[in-house]
């Protein structure tokens, strides 16, 4: 007898695929920071088990709020608003070239979407008009609006992956902590019954009809239309 898909089993409420939402702490974004605030004072730097990196709780007045920290930041440090020194928010447009961000908006007013992950970071390489361009981890050069925000420095636990995890029980506690599925096996390597790619068939077709039923919807769906479209 088979089983279902991965596809089919998520939804059912299992707890593999369930996100783990009390590991985590809060949600991280620029737009918690109160209108007006100049400066902030590191009070904590907590762990974050659904997380990579740590969380810093830093007071603006009467306010807490949860931060991604940079490397090197240490409880009773003072953040300035706007001032270009390290773990402080700046806007991008008013970064030096050559000085690694992190935690970058995308769009204006967005909270922060790129290098988030532990020991991550970009780099400022070129200033045009209102757009910056930034230098990825992955080397890929991105353009952003000159109004976004982002945080000097690079992001806390870098030394993350210097370790090796040795065994699978590692890694699938890690993987689990943070609400991913890991240990993945190729569709190609599976049982017949377990999937449709299953048996090592590697010359069956992967276009499927878009009326495909959710057990056999694998691969790619096929084009609406093929060939040179006609003027």
């Amino acid at each position: 007898m088979g089983k279902n898909l991965i596809q089919q089993r998520r939804g059912k409420g299992n707890t593999r695929y369930r996100s783990p939402s009390h590991r985590f702490r809060g949600k991280v974004t620029y737009d918690s920071i109160p209108k007006g605030a100049t400066h902030g004072i590191v009070r904590a730097i907590i762990d974050a088990p659904g997380r990579t990196t740590p969380l810093a709780e830093v007071t603006y007045g009467d306010k807490t709020v949860l931060h991604l920290p940079n490397a090197g930041m240490s409880v009773g440090q003072t953040l300035n608003v706007a001032e270009l020194a390290e773990g402080n928010m700046v806007t991008i447009r008013d970064v030096p070239e050559g000085t690694s961000i992190f935690n970058i908006e995308l769009t204006p007013g967005d909270g922060g979407r790129l290098c988030r992950s532990s020991g991550t970071a970009a780099t400022v390489i070129a200033r045009e008009g209102n757009s910056v361009t930034v230098l990825m981890p992955s080397r890929q050069q991105k353009k952003i609006p000159g109004n976004c925000r982002a945080t000097i420095g690079v992001t806390a636990g870098f030394g993350r992956k210097d370790k090796p995890f040795m065994k699978a029980g590692n890694k699938h506690h890690a993987m689990k902590a943070l609400g991913k599925l890991t240990a993945i096996t190729l569709p190609t390597h599976m049982n017949v019954v377990q999937h449709p790619f299953g048996g090592k068939n590697l010359g069956k077709q992967k276009n499927v009809s878009r009326d495909t039923p959710p057990g056999r919807k694998v691969g790619n769906l096929w084009p609406r239309r093929t060939g040179k479209k006609k003027r």
